[in-house]
C-alpha cells in the first residue's frame, strides 16, 4: 500500500526564511526519484533547485510560480510504495550540489494514492496525471524547458510568455534573453499594447498610475542588510588619491610575459590581503552581545558585483592564501555565476572584508555602506589620466581615488589611515608589496 508523504520547503541555510517559486520541474502524476530536483526557487541570495528526499508519484503541488513561501511550508506530496520507495537512508541533501551520502533512488512507476485531504494544486484541487499540460516541441518530452538564466525566466513570466512554446536560438535550443525580448515585441505588435513586464515608454500616458516595486528577493535582502548596517555600525570614511601608473605598468608587464592574464581586481585584492595582515583590526566583526571585537585569522574577501538581478557580493574564500593568478580565476568564476544567478548561499556569505570597484561605473569616489557584519570596505574609483607632481615635475599620470569606510568601534582613525596609506603606497610602488610576500 502506498503512503503519501509531504515534502516541505527546507531550510536553505544562511538565515534565509522564505523563497519564491520560479519554476516547477515536475507535474502532478510524474514519477520522481530520490534527490531529484522538483522545483526551482529564488531566495534573497540565489536561484537554486530543490531536490525531493522521497521517490514516488507526485500527488499534489502547493503554490503557483511567482508565489513566495516561508521555510517549512508544504511544497508537494509524494505517494511512495512500501518498502521500496521509502526515502533512502543517507539521503537528505537540501540543495543540489551540496552532496549526499546515499545513492539516488531508482526512477520507477508507483501507483498514486489518494490525495491528501485539503491539498491544493496551484490553488485548485489535485489533478490526475492525465491532465498535465502537454509539452510543446520547444522542449523535449518530459524534459525541462531549455533555459538556464533566471533573468530570462523572470522576464518571460512577467511578460506572460510561455517558454514551452518558444524555440531558442542558443546552443542546443537554449532560450536566450534576446529570444524572449523578440517574442514580447512580437506580442506587443500583435496586440497593439505593451505586454505585462515589458519596458514602458519614457513618457507616461495621461493618468498613468504610480509604479510600486516590491522590496523582495535580492532587492529586499539588500535593503534589509543596508538598513541594519546603518542602524548598528558607526561608520566613517577616509580617502586618498594615488598614482596608479606603476601598478598599471606592472600588470601590463606580467600579462606580456605569457601565461594566464592577471586582472586589476586581483592585484588590488593582493594589496588588500597584505594590508589586512598589517592592520588585522579591519578584518574583524563586532559581537554585540559579548561586547567583543572578533578578529578573523583568515581573509574571506567579498567583492561587489552588479547584476541584472541586483547587487550581490560573492566571497572569495581564503583570499590571503591565493596568488594573483588564483584570485583572477576565482573572481571570473564567481562573477559569471553571479550574472547567471547560480551562486549558492555559501558563495554569498561569510565575508570578512569587501573590495568595491565602483570605478567600473565611471565615477571617482564613493562613501559606501559597510557590508554588515564586516568592519570595513575598500572602495576603488576609476583610473584616469590627471595632472600629477611626479619626481618634482608636473606630469600626466594614471590617478585613482581610494576610500576606506570602516566601523569606528573596531579601530580609530590612526589605524584606518595607516591601512589606507599602505594600500596607496602599494598602488604607487608595487615593489612595496614584495616586502610582505
Amino acid at each position: 500500500m502506498a503512503q503519501v508523504l509531504e515534502f516541505k520547503l527546507p531550510d536553505l541555510g544562511e538565515g534565509l526564511t522564505e523563497a519564491e517559486i520560479v519554476r516547477w520541474l515536475v507535474q502532478v502524476g510524474d514519477v520522481v526519484a530520490v534527490d531529484q530536483p522538483v522545483v526551482e526557487v529564488e531566495t534573497a541570495k540565489a536561484s537554486v533547485e530543490v531536490p525531493c528526499p522521497y521517490g514516488g508519484v507526485v500527488t499534489a503541488r502547493y503554490g503557483e510560480e511567482g508565489t513566495e513561501l516561508p521555510v517549512g511550508a508544504p511544497l508537494l506530496t509524494v505517494a511512495v510504495g512500501e518498502p521500496e520507495a521509502e526515502p533512502e537512508s543517507g539521503s537528505g541533501n537540501v540543495l543540489v550540489g551540496y552532496g549526499t551520502s546515499g545513492a539516488p533512488g531508482r526512477r520507477r512507476r508507483v501507483r498514486p494514492a489518494a490525495p491528501v485531504r485539503g491539498a491544493r494544486v496551484n490553488g485548485a484541487a489535485p489533478a490526475p496525471a492525465a491532465s498535465a499540460p502537454a509539452v510543446t516541441p520547444a522542449a523535449a518530452p518530459g524534459g525541462p524547458v531549455p533555459v538556464i538564466s533566471p533573468l530570462v525566466r523572470r522576464l518571460a513570466r512577467e511578460g506572460g510568455l510561455d517558454l514551452r512554446g518558444l524555440a531558442g536560438s542558443g546552443p542546443d535550443g537554449l532560450i536566450l534573453r534576446a529570444d524572449v525580448e523578440r517574442a514580447l515585441r512580437a506580442a506587443q505588435a500583435r496586440n497593439g499594447a505593451r505586454p505585462a513586464g515589458a519596458p514602458a515608454s519614457a513618457v507616461p500616458a495621461p493618468g498613468a498610475a504610480e509604479v510600486r516595486v516590491p522590496l523582495k528577493g535580492i532587492r529586499g535582502a539588500v535593503a534589509d542588510k543596508l538598513s541594519r548596517s546603518r542602524r548598528e555600525i558607526p561608520d566613517a570614511t577616509c580617502w586618498v588619491d594615488a598614482d596608479a601608473t606603476e601598478l598599471m605598468r606592472a600588470r601590463a608587464a606580467m600579462n606580456a610575459a605569457g601565461g594566464p592574464k592577471i586582472s586589476l581586481l586581483a592585484l588590488l585584492a593582493r594589496v588588500c590581503t597584505a594590508a589586512l595582515a598589517r592592520f588585522p583590526e579591519l578584518n574583524s566583526s563586532v559581537d554585540t552581545e559579548a561586547r567583543e571585537v572578533v578578529q578573523h585569522p583568515y581573509v574571506h574577501l567579498g567583492f561587489a558585483a552588479q547584476t541584472d538581478r541586483g547587487l550581490v557580493v560573492p566571497v572569495v574564500r581564503d583570499a590571503h592564501a591565493r596568488g594573483a593568478e588564483s584570485l583572477t580565476t576565482e573572481f571570473a568564476r564567481l562573477t559569471e555565476a553571479a550574472r547567471a544567478g547560480t551562486l549558492t548561499p555559501g558563495e554569498l556569505t561569510g565575508g570578512t572584508f569587501t573590495l568595491n570597484n565602483y570605478g567600473v561605473f565611471g565615477v571617482d569616489g564613493s562613501t559606501p555602506i559597510v557590508n554588515h557584519p564586516e568592519a570595513a570596505m575598500l572602495g576603488v574609483g576609476r583610473i584616469v589620466p590627471k595632472p600629477w607632481v611626479h619626481e618634482g615635475e608636473l606630469a600626466v599620470r594614471q590617478v585613482v581615488q581610494l576610500s576606506l569606510t570602516f566601523d569606528h568601534r573596531v579601530c580609530d582613525g590612526g589605524t584606518a589611515g595607516g591601512f589606507l596609506r599602505y594600500v596607496a603606497d602599494c598602488v604607487e610602488q608595487p615593489a612595496v608589496l614584495l616586502r610582505t610576500l
